[in-house]
């Protein structure tokens, strides 16, 4: 079988393009079998139990597994099929089931511990240390200590979640992609830039239609949202965008994941409790830094009151704007982007439009490598000798400055049919070292851009520079780490509320003269950005800085109050919980029937659960982290071989609070935040 299934080949990259759903079953059976029975050997009685016997043959064991099943959640993500999803759900059940027993596995959890209790255990270097108390305190969030018939049901509990969580995902894409407005009359799309109508073009073409094709891709969704004239338009893009997968909408009920999240939230609520926590707030601080749930709301609440006024001139202001110049009496949740967007112009004479020229897709991946060179000495060369899912996706090799490839990316920038929309890092190799042998990382790294059309280069929206400047982030925590054990190496391990730390980072480079200087060029004529239109960028970019921090708070204060208030005699009350926020923290509130949580995929079917607020509390590690940029000249070596040698590298080998102030020589003080948003 070995022979023919590409998912056990041991290759040193995934064999894409030979990759079939009907390799996916058999190869996790066969894993898992082995897994179980590398397990029973470790655990037998006399076996040696010592820190490469128990640890390294667990983490070997592990790589196995994620060298096969990494590129299959990969195509997942990004070349969905009928025939993938029928194979990928059951096969991720078992690894889910896999993953529980093994945290259960108590002869398992004795050999750890008793590495833990040895006298030698505080002679061992910190790395293999660090690996030890992550393995102890995930047996104990796997239920190590529950006996029966708990530990039956924490198992089924997870098993469930992540079907939900597969499914809650999967209804997202497919109401995504079963909507759209075919638009024949060009007038309809009045004030859509050529860029973006460009973009429309395609969709159309690519479905043999004529004219344009609106869709619920985020390219379509901004450029109707930010800048069609038509306010019907906008409205149904608005409406079919935020009822997504709900029981509202143009597709009501088809994709409904109001069940889903009932359920999720009553199972893990359950889980918690099984382990001894009160809620599953309380359950996921277990692996971040904050220390209770009243220091994360104090946070946010803190954040909420220099915000919120802020916020509310913010939007009296673009009130008054649409009534006057758009003469638009009732400002709705579909005018907002129009309407900031013209305000923008209005206040700083500055269009997107203008920019985007500036921002040829090849230019800037050029220039975030050479910036890349700058800060740490390395390089990214491409290579066509890589097998690829997609035509569209790149592969480079990551050189050190002696030129030695010690990493790999995988590089995939463009929206399409079968893919998730959003932008992400994640995981196809691990940093490992085994004896003599040693696997170099491999990251994907994945953005949803608009493609290049008639003969133009992809050009980007300045935010869409700080959505690539933001995933490479999280790509270099991952590839410069100097951490072998993958467990606790690159972004595994991290804190969860650290993790956005190195990503938020790099956005600061996005706003700097210097760096902006290595790709902002004009597509056509060469020419660099102006001063002149540098200047209005800075001076605009805290427009609106109220209005989007207050957001950001919604999102975050919703998901952790709906974990940590979750009480089973009520269910989820969702809806309820986001109306209590938005009463709390929101200045604008959207119609009745806008459903955000159905497609909150963050939390509901990714990693963010009870963490969303880890993004502004990254946020300030992040801008107190660039302060120290800032105070050496901002693109500088030495300062950046040092973020490389305290940050980037060195994984959850040492708590990231450590590894802050070994950078920064200090705590993070709390207005680096505020200064980040304009509001210090």
């Amino acid at each position: 079988m070995e022979q023919h299934n590409p998912l056990l080949a041991d290759d040193t990259l995934p064999a894409f393009s030979q990759i079939r759903p009907e390799h996916v079953t058999p190869a996790i059976d066969t894993i898992l079998a082995d897994y179980r029975a590398g397990i029973d050997a470790l655990t037998a009685p006399g076996a040696p139990h010592d820190f490469a016997s128990v640890m390294l043959t667990q983490e070997r064991l592990e790589q196995r597994l994620a060298r096969a099943w990494s590129p299959v959640s990969h195509l997942h993500s990004v070349a969905d099929s009928e025939a993938l999803r029928e194979v990928y759900g059951p096969a991720e059940g078992k690894l889910t089931e896999h993953s529980i027993e093994l945290g259960q596995n108590r002869a398992l959890y004795q050999a750890v511990q008793a590495l833990a209790d040895a006298p030698d255990f505080a002679g061992l270097p910190r790395p293999e240390r660090a690996l030890v108390e992550h393995a102890l305190r995930d047996f104990r969030l796997s239920g190590v200590a529950l006996e029966e018939p708990a530990r039956t049901r924490f198992r089924e509990i997870g098993v469930e979640l992540s079907r939900l969580s597969t499914e809650f995902s999967n209804a997202v894409l497919d109401a995504t992609d079963a909507w759209h407005e075919h638009i024949t009359d060009e007038r309809d799309l009045a004030g859509v830039p050529e860029s973006g109508r460009a973009v429309l073009r395609q969709y159309a073409k690519e479905q043999k239609l004529e004219g344009y094709l609106v869709t619920l891709k985020q390219p379509s969704v901004q450029a109707v949202l930010t800048y069609a004239d038509n306010r019907g338009l906008r409205e149904r893009v608005y409406w079919a965008y935020q009822t997504r997968a709900s029981d509202q909408g143009p597709h009501a009920g088809k994709f409904d994941n109001s069940a889903r999240i009932d359920r999720i939230m009553a199972l893990r609520f359950e889980a918690a409790q099984l382990l001894g926590f009160a809620n599953a707030a309380e359950e996921s601080l277990a692996t971040k830094m904050a220390a209770s749930p009243a220091q994360v709301m104090e946070f946010l609440h803190d954040l909420a009151e220099r915000a919120k006024p802020v916020a509310r001139a913010e939007l009296t202001k673009l009130r008054e704007f649409a009534t006057t110049e758009l003469k638009l009496d009732n400002l709705e949740s579909w005018d907002v982007g129009y309407a900031s967007e013209k305000l923008r112009q209005q206040q700083y004479d500055l269009d997107e439009e203008q920019l985007k020229p500036y921002f040829p897709l090849p230019a800037v991946i050029d220039g975030l490598f050479g910036l890349t060179q700058r800060l740490y000495g390395i390089s990214l060369s491409a290579r066509d000798d890589v097998d690829t899912w997609h035509p569209d996706v790149r592969y480079y090799d990551v050189r050190d400055a002696d030129g030695r490839v010690f990493a790999g990316a995988y590089v995939d920038l463009y929206a399409r049919n079968g893919k998730r929309g959003g932008a992400w890092m994640d995981v196809c190799r691990a940093r490992f070292r085994d004896g003599g042998e040693e696997q170099l990382p491999v990251a994907f790294l994945t953005c949803n851009f608009a493609p290049p059309t008639e003969g133009k280069p992809a050009l980007l929206t300045h935010d869409d520079v700080l959505t690539l400047f933001h995933e490479f982030g999280h790509g270099l925590h991952h590839l410069l780490t100097e951490i072998a054990l993958p467990s606790i190496g690159g972004i595994d391990g991290v804190e969860w509320d650290a993790v956005e730390l190195p990503s938020q980072f790099m956005e600061n480079f996005g706003w700097n003269r210097e760096a902006l200087d290595l790709f902002a060029r004009h597509y056509e004529t060469g020419e660099r950005l102006p001063d002149e239109l540098f200047e209005r960028m800075l001076a605009a970019r805290h427009f609106h800085a109220g209005l989007f921090l207050v957001r950001q708070l919604e999102f975050a204060m919703f998901d952790f109050l709906l974990h940590l208030e979750y009480d089973p005699a009520k269910g989820a009350r969702a809806m309820e919980v986001l109306e209590e926020v938005r009463h709390d923290v929101a200045v604008l509130h959207p119609p009745a029937w806008q459903r955000f949580p159905h497609a909150f995929s963050h939390i509901f079917a990714g990693g963010y659960a009870a963490g969303y607020y880890s993004y502004l509390w990254a946020e300030l590690l992040s801008a107190d982290a660039f302060g120290e940029f800032e105070e050496h000249g901002v693109i500088d070596r030495a300062t950046g071989d040092r973020f490389r040698r305290e940050i980037l590298s060195v994984g959850a080998s040492r708590p990231a609070m450590e590894s802050f102030v070994a950078f920064r020589g200090r705590t993070p003080e709390p207005e680096a935040l505020l200064r980040s948003h304009g509001l210090a």
